[in-house]
């Protein structure tokens, strides 16, 4: 639910949206309601994170999620913002969910969704999971970064444009399986 817009470039691989599912499911069972707010600030999102990735490092996407999450850049999350987040990547249409993916792989905000961007986010995956991919291996956060930019950059200038981005990821059944899972 949640997480399965920002983790569909992992799901190439058996199990992966089970991950996806197992943080949704925490925090759904975490009862976090109105009075824990007006605000969620980043350490206690990341400590949600931490309790569901203890093997491996989740700051590095935590911190890239809660950019997306807190709209207005004040550092924290309100309620509004909150929900607002959940019901897009777990209720929303899939192009709603494709877009808030995308904002989450634009760090920089600039409409574009670069290699190292990509890869930002793929290198964070791998290490809030606790993976060390080795560089034989075919799975390395790199290789999994050009073969998304093979299929989806379609005129070769090494960036996404969100439009290159929902077409890619529309055209990748695992995708849209993926983003699919929480309800469209």
């Amino acid at each position: 639910m949640i997480l399965h817009s920002s983790l569909f470039c992992f799901s190439h691989r058996e199990g992966d949206s089970a991950v996806a599912q197992r943080i949704s499911q925490g925090l759904s069972r975490r009862s976090i309601n109105r009075r824990d707010f007006p605000f969620f600030r980043f350490q206690g999102f990341i400590k949600i994170y931490k309790q569901f990735f203890p093997q491996g490092d989740p700051s590095k996407f935590a911190s890239l999620v809660f950019r997306v999450f807190d709209e207005n850049s004040d550092g924290t999350i309100e309620f509004e913002e909150f929900i607002r987040a959940l019901s897009v990547t777990s209720r929303g249409k899939l192009d709603e969910k494709l877009h808030w993916a995308f904002r989450l792989y634009d760090v920089d905000d600039d409409g574009f969704i670069t290699r190292e961007e990509m890869y930002d986010i793929v290198d964070a995956i791998y290490q809030m999971v606790g993976q060390q991919p080795q560089a034989e291996d075919e799975n390395t956060p790199q290789k999994r970064v050009d073969k998304i930019f093979d299929q989806m950059d379609k005129n070769h200038d090494n960036k996404l444009t969100l439009e290159e981005f929902r077409e890619g990821s529309k055209a990748d059944p695992r995708i849209v399986q993926a983003l699919s899972l929480g309800g469209e």
